[in-house]
């Protein structure tokens, strides 16, 4: 894999956008075949791309999206913060559309000007998995990888990787 560079947000979803026919059909064919190899080839696309890519000098994901936020996030991080939980749902958080915990604001209130979480220690769930491109299974969360190309600079180069992929090829 070549060198990963860092992209703007904006950036990611021009290239994801001149990408999206490629893309599509990549994540239709995987969707209905199931390549059993599947999670071995992006895993190992996962660790050559982060072994190279430092997330401090992008944060796309923390200055661009929410996370969800469980209940226990919230008390974990409410205990960091010497909050009350209820204090702390009532000052940051905020139910979306499906119901879920998520920040008031983006960038995320904790990310700091170096790009560092300020509750790292107790981050969420959600964000020590972020971008989930080393998970199981991956075939059950390719939209959300689809997704996850217009933010991670890392993500849509697995992508781009695995779509010139020869066993994979669109």
């Amino acid at each position: 894999m070549d060198q990963i560079p860092y992209i703007k947000p904006e950036k990611l979803r021009e290239f994801t956008n001149n990408r999206r026919q490629d893309f599509t059909l990549l994540f239709k064919k995987l969707k209905a075949k199931k390549p059993k190899n599947l999670d071995d080839v992006i895993h190992e696309l996962h660790n050559e791309a982060f072994d190279q890519f430092d997330c401090l000098t992008c944060a796309n994901c923390c200055s661009t999206i929410s996370p969800v936020i469980t209940e226990k996030d919230a008390e974990r991080m409410a205990k960091r913060l010497k909050m009350k939980a209820v204090d702390f749902i009532s000052q940051y958080l905020r139910i979306d559309e499906d119901k879920d915990y998520v920040f008031k604001q983006t960038p995320c209130p904790f990310l700091m000007a170096d790009n560092y979480c300020m509750v790292y220690e107790d981050r969420p769930k959600a964000c020590r998995e972020y971008p989930h491109t080393d998970r199981k299974r991956m075939y059950q969360i390719l939209n959300l990888t689809h997704k996850n190309c217009e933010v991670c600079p890392v993500v849509f180069c697995i992508t781009d990787e695995l779509a010139k992929n020869s066993i994979f090829k669109v």
